[in-house]
């Protein structure tokens, strides 16, 4: 059988307007970037709530999870609102719902949990099939008056059904449980805070509408976070971050000592700032632990069930319990900043930095707006009651008329109307009566009713018109939050102690890490190496060490594993490597090349262990030079720092500590305070001058020391005249003292050395 052919295609009905593509781009990015901040991140400050907690909320009152009734399954609830309300993934709603129910968390839990809904440690919440949910008192003071025509409600996104665009919150949730959320180009983060402390701000707004941040932030001193801990930070910084809407706040770990037997303690800490996760805190103590940056504590453990308890031991009793922590503080989490940043969408949805007073003044108006629309809708009902009651009483006035009027007329509602001068809606309420209501339908109990409600509506309508009275009852309200939720309830205790900003403790830097004596050990080709322990035969040249074929030792220092080395080498430059980068002595090291960039045809010449204030008189081969501060040539890069600055064909030839400039370098030097020069050339032309004919220079070519004819400088050496110039001479150190014939003035040439003097390349290095 033949197929029938395909009728065409109709053809598309469509505008193609041409876009330039970064338009089109910008316009769909602002509107992505819009829906970001308004109905995902950002907080509304009228009830401190995101859309997703607004819905999650709605949808648990709806399913009539009240504080007083039962659970319902978490899965139950997220199905839900990602069915009704949220059309997004149930893993980020029911994250949500978790949060709202972790006690350290939120300030003020809105859900309550039964079931394993994580813990401070980090770990997660069981799977929503497993967990159960219901709302809790505070949850349900937001949604106080949503069936009181409070708020607006909007069509859900399937037009279904309707949720509020706001909850009328009689509890101030903005600042009681705070928020934070990265948006696109925005971001919020604000702590929370004590409900009683923010109900006794907002009622001294009431009071004093121009109120001054100082004052408010005397009645709310600062964030109160569910984790307890110690508010660092002194009372202007507070002020002035609530004044703009950003600042930083300092937040510490609660701890205190535990005496123990023999003169010992240890530290407990029982409260740890909010967000830290408790077991990475530890990992990260241990961690520098076995990297030795905390030289004073030996132990760490963790022995919290509920409560937190996590114990500290110094290693011995002698440590000094504030210098410890103030090394905790400084390097993990026992002390963080949390950044405040009071980003808020407004009533009329613009979001926009708000201050305090600002925050305060908007849940404020929001509260009024509430107390109208409410009023209004009461006013609503109880005229619809009073006339209800007027058609009740001409009714029972007129009983046998009606009842007749009803028995005999096919239509009796437009007779009953015509006939007693009622309403519509009077009409209906009469034939909607029950016979039974009849025999209670008496004078005097409708008459009751209509004077109470009479009384009421009046009271309305003076309330609606006069704005003070508006007020009071706002107080009397925030009052009422007050006691329900503040600081007489065990919940609303204040847990976040406020302290003084801390007083300088002064931790010397070197005592962050473990020091470990070490001797480093450096060959004729550059290997570099350090041994544990301070090694005198190693550093004399001695010691049963073994080298590579063919290299040989070099120099050697005796340091602290905390020390820097100074190294300075043949092309001018000074480089330099902390010594806890070293490799070990066992082996042959690692060419010092891998940890500094020194050229190919460049050798290192000396190393010392770097001390600031040390001098070092720098020489070039041609016998020029000047006396640099190590301080200055301190590099921190692996290129190192250019110092002397050499010609073509020149080298660095010389660098000799200055005893006397630094303790250390004294401490290695010994002797009396140096103040006179050595140099010697190739041409074995040994000449002797004053110091201070030497200029101090940072960078640059320097003076000339010694003239040559041929060659260039052997080798030199700064030393102190009356004692004597020393020399190293086979396995022995010589000293001549009667050194006059040799003493003459810089850039002189020099005579030949002393009977016996060495005949090695360098004399006084080695």
């Amino acid at each position: 059988m033949a197929k029938s052919p395909k009728a065409p295609l109709p053809a598309r009905a469509e505008t193609i307007i041409p876009t330039p593509l970064d338009k089109a781009l910008g316009e769909r990015y602002l509107a992505y970037a819009l829906s970001t901040i308004v109905s995902r991140s950002l907080p509304d400050v009228r009830d401190g709530l995101k859309p997703v907690h607004r819905r999650l909320l709605y949808a648990m009152r709806q399913l009539k999870l009240d504080p007083s009734g039962g659970f319902k399954k978490c899965a139950r609830v997220v199905g839900d609102v990602i069915g009704k309300y949220h059309p997004h993934g149930d893993t980020s709603v029911y994250d949500a719902l978790v949060r709202l129910a972790q006690e350290f968390a939120v300030r003020y839990p809105l859900v309550e949990g039964q079931g394993n809904f994580g813990n401070i440690d980090g770990d997660n919440a069981a799977a929503m099939r497993y967990t159960e949910a219901r709302l809790t008192e505070f949850a349900q003071a937001l949604m106080d008056g949503l069936d009181e025509d409070a708020v607006d409600l909007r069509p859900t996104y399937d037009g279904e059904e309707s949720e509020p665009v706001v909850m009328p919150a009689a509890v101030p949730n903005l600042l009681a449980n705070g928020s934070s959320g990265i948006a696109v180009g925005m971001a919020t983060n604000i702590p929370p805070h004590n409900v009683g402390e923010v109900c006794d701000a907002l009622l001294h707004l009431i009071k004093t509408p121009k109120a001054q941040i100082g004052t408010l932030i005397d009645l709310m001193p600062g964030p109160d976070f569910p984790t307890g801990g110690v508010l660092v930070e002194n009372r202007e910084t507070i002020v002035e971050a609530y004044r703009t809407g950003r600042g930083s706040l300092r937040l510490r770990a609660k701890w205190r000592e535990e005496k123990l037997s023999h003169g010992q303690y240890q530290i407990i800490i029982t409260e740890i700032p909010y967000q830290v996760q408790k077991s990475k805190l530890i990992e990260r103590v241990a961690a520098l632990m076995d990297e030795k940056k905390l030289p004073f504590l030996a132990d760490i453990r963790d022995e919290s069930t509920e409560e937190v308890r996590v114990i500290l031991e110094p290693k011995s009793r002698t440590v000094d319990a504030e210098q410890l922590m103030e090394q905790l503080f400084r390097q993990t989490d026992l002390e963080v900043r949390f950044g405040l940043n009071m980003n808020v969408l407004g009533a009329d949805g613009i979001p926009r930095v708000m201050d305090l007073r600002e925050v305060l003044q908007a849940y404020l108006d929001h509260r009024q707006v509430v107390l109208v629309r409410r009023s209004k809708h009461r006013l609503g009902q109880i005229v619809h009651r009073l006339e209800m009651l007027e058609g009740y009483l001409i009714a029972y006035l007129n009983l046998d008329a009606v009842i007749h009027i009803i028995r005999t007329e096919d239509e009796p509602k437009p007779k009953l109307m015509k006939r007693f001068s009622l309403s519509d809606v009077q009409a209906e309420g009469i034939l909607n009566m029950r016979l039974r209501s009849l025999r209670k339908l008496e004078e005097m109990e409708i008459k009751g009713e209509h004077g109470k409600l009479s009384e009421e509506k009046k009271e309305i309508n003076a309330l609606l018109k006069d704005e003070d009275k508006r007020w009071k009852i706002i107080a009397w309200q925030i009052k009422e939050a007050k006691d329900k939720f503040g600081q007489k309830t065990v919940l609303g205790k204040r847990r976040t102690e406020l302290g003084d900003a801390p007083s300088a403790v002064v931790v010397p830097i070197e005592q962050l890490v473990e020091k470990e004596p070490v001797t480093i050990i450096l060959t004729q080709k550059g290997w570099i190496r350090a041994m544990k322990g301070h090694k005198d035969e190693v550093v004399s040249g001695g010691g049963d060490l073994k080298f590579k074929e063919g290299d040989a030792f070099r120099a050697a220092v005796k340091a602290q594993s905390t020390d820097k080395l100074l190294m300075f080498a043949s092309d001018g430059r000074f480089y330099t490597v902390a010594a806890d980068r070293l490799p070990p002595g066992r082996g042959f090291g690692e060419p010092i090349r891998l940890m500094v960039d020194l050229p190919n045809d460049a050798d290192i010449v000396g190393m010392w262990v770097y001390a600031s204030e040390q001098k070092f008189l720098v020489v070039s081969s041609v016998g020029r030079g000047f006396i640099v501060q190590a301080e200055q040539v301190v590099a921190q890069t692996k290129n190192g720092k250019q110092s002397l600055n050499l010609a073509d064909g020149e080298k660095g030839r010389v660098c000799a500590p200055i005893p006397g400039t630094a303790g250390t370098g004294s401490d290695l030097l010994g002797g009396k305070p140096a103040d006179s020069v050595a140099i010697i050339g190739d041409n074995r032309k040994l000449l002797i001058f004053p110091l201070k004919e030497v200029p101090e220079m940072a960078r640059g070519r320097g003076v000339i020391f010694q003239r040559y004819k041929d060659g260039g400088t052997a080798d030199a050496k700064v030393f102190n005249l009356k004692e004597g110039l020393t020399w190293n001479s086979g396995d022995r150190e010589r000293t001549e003292t009667d050194l006059k014939d040799w003493v003459g003035e810089r850039a002189q040439a020099g005579r030949l050395p002393p009977k016996g003097f060495s005949r090695e390349d360098r004399p006084f290095s080695g």
